[in-house]
């Protein structure tokens, strides 16, 4: 499960790459937590996805 974990971050940067610097928040974990509240209306599932995504990078750099 964490390889799937993994692959869908990778994903999601590469896919999320395109965006100005401007717009992009200060953290990976900010981006992830952006975009899965910007989902949770529609996929509930890959917000939730995306948000222990979040939790996992946290966990990692501290």
């Amino acid at each position: 499960m964490s390889s799937r974990l993994m692959a869908q971050v990778a994903r999601f940067f590469r896919s999320s790459s395109s965006t100005s610097a401007m717009e992009v928040p200060a953290s990976p974990a900010a981006t992830l937590m952006q975009h899965a509240d910007s989902s949770a209306g529609t996929d509930a599932r890959y917000a939730q996805e995306l948000r222990v995504a979040a939790s996992a990078w946290l966990s990692v750099v501290r």
